[in-house]
């Protein structure tokens, strides 16, 4: 038997994938002590978009609300996550402005990172992860898994026993963002990843958007894997990941162990319940198997999006057509891992090239980037008749001689307004239009706590909460006293 860790999604990965990244800072005062007495492994907190929609709909200082949601945990090892070549934008960001992202949330709270790349930069993703261990944070790179022919097992091997060979690794994350691994793939995937990584810790983030995610966790711990992602209920399942509750219940009845406090779980799923409710948000509830997931590869809430920018010309009825073009445009330009950006990328030529009726006639910068070899190496060939029409494109020529800009942080801070700015102030002004900046300033500090508007009955209270799956038990306090039911 083994001994299970967790790492807790709910606060970045589960919100990204169910809220659109609108969750507020003071949403996390009532039970931040909770998760931070539950038993995680890490908490992973944020990332630079979570950072943008604070500032762009939150209308918050992503700065002061970390520092707060530090306060809050003041015991946990807590995570965020970056591309090795660039933050929040579908392009590139100079070095200069990567190594101070970085170095600010460490000095921030951050302890820990995740360093992805879906073309496998390996060069650049070693060198923002040595910025990451002379910060003094954990060093956590990740492998992006996708399925095409040249995905193979060996491949993804291959990628771990180079990220292990840097010395400096502390663990390495396995994400399938599609939530398209099957679990007999995951019977050969799993032990050749374990394999290459020669003992280093291996982290599984799956998502559970066909509804496996969880007999994959299964097969990842006979494969020796030992810690997994999840998030509490309400924030778990369909385009997210496993709830906490499921395979904290699965690991029990299998006999593993595991160092997550049970009671503290339905508090803090009660808790975002309630959120979600008053603020009009999903709930997370399994998704029905579907096989269409496997060709188009797109994480759950992409396909929200898709639906959202047909909307926008009368065509949300032909969002289907629009998943098939997204099959061929990810075979046409090389089939690259289908997370951020290139889940984006693929997903908004499809739409152009639909909504056109001319396939590549419109081509965003950031995609005629990619195929000038910009942002890496593609795994595959591109579509050499797909790749000459968008390079002798009238924009697609234009760039044909730009290369990335690298100014200094002292060369940056002059192009935002001042040499003197602070960095906290540089990355924002970097990250959100000044216009979000000053209508966030404007509202003053960030609210430390959420109100819950007293709209429902008591009655209505019980009756919602013994809707969730399997409560133990549901206490409700007020004044002088207090109800408890059990199941």
């Amino acid at each position: 038997m083994s001994h299970i860790e967790f790492v807790d999604q709910t606060l970045r990965d589960g919100q990204q994938s169910l809220w659109g990244m609108r969750m507020r800072t003071g949403m996390v005062a009532e039970v931040a002590g909770l998760i931070d007495k539950a038993g995680f492994r890490t908490v992973d907190v944020t990332g630079s978009s979570m950072f943008e929609c604070m500032i762009r709909y939150s209308r918050e200082d992503p700065w002061e609300g970390l520092d707060l949601w530090r306060s809050w945990m003041p015991n946990s090892k807590l995570r965020a996550g970056s591309r090795s070549n660039c933050i929040a934008k579908f392009g590139l960001t100079p070095d200069s402005l990567m190594d101070l992202w970085i170095q600010t949330l460490v000095k921030h709270g951050i302890n820990s990172f995740w360093i992805y790349d879906c073309l496998f930069n390996m060069d650049k993703m070693e060198r923002l992860c040595k910025v990451v261990s002379d910060a003094g944070a954990e060093v956590v790179p990740s492998v992006m898994y996708g399925i095409s022919p040249v995905h193979t097992d060996e491949f993804f091997a291959e990628r771990v026993a180079e990220m292990v060979s840097w010395g400096f690794v502390d663990s390495v994350y396995v994400e399938d963002a599609p939530g398209i691994l099957t679990p007999e793939r995951a019977t050969t995937l799993f032990p050749a990843l374990v394999k290459a990584a020669s003992g280093t810790p291996l982290e599984m983030h799956c998502h559970n958007t066909v509804g496996v995610a969880p007999r994959n966790y299964i097969e990842a711990i006979a494969a020796g894997i030992n810690i997994l992602h999840t998030a509490s209920r309400p924030l778990a399942n369909g385009p997210s990941l496993p709830s906490t509750e499921s395979m904290v219940a699965n690991l029990d009845w299998l006999g593993h162990t595991h160092g997550i406090n049970e009671e503290l779980l339905e508090p803090i799923a009660a808790h975002f319940a309630r959120v979600a409710q008053q603020e009009g948000h999903p709930i997370g509830h399994v998704n029905e198997y579907s096989v269409f997931n496997y060709k188009h590869q797109l994480p759950g809430g992409m396909t929200g999006t898709l639906k959202a920018q047909l909307a926008q010309y009368n065509m949300a009825d032909r969002l289907d057509e629009v998943l098939e073009e997204v099959v061929q445009c990810r075979e046409d330009l090389g089939h690259p891992i289908s997370a951020t950006p290139f889940s984006q990328l693929m997903g908004i030529q499809a739409v152009l090239n639909v909504v056109t009726g001319e396939r590549y006639s419109i081509v965003p910068d950031e995609v005629i980037i990619y195929v000038l070899g910009h942002l890496g190496k593609a795994p595959a060939p591109f579509n050499e008749e797909v790749k000459d029409r968008i390079l002798d494109s009238t924009r697609g020529r234009e760039m044909q001689d730009w290369e990335p800009p690298q100014p200094s942080i002292k060369e940056l801070k002059r192009e935002y307004g001042d040499e003197k700015i602070s960095d906290e102030e540089l990355l924002m002004r970097y990250l959100a239009p000044a216009d979000d900046l000053e209508a966030t300033r404007s509202k003053g500090p960030v609210p430390r706590n959420y109100i819950f508007n007293e709209t429902s009955s008591l009655k209505d209270l019980v009756e919602d909460m013994l809707a969730m799956k399997r409560p133990k038990y549901l206490r409700v306090s007020k004044e002088d006293w207090t109800i408890t039911l059990r199941r």
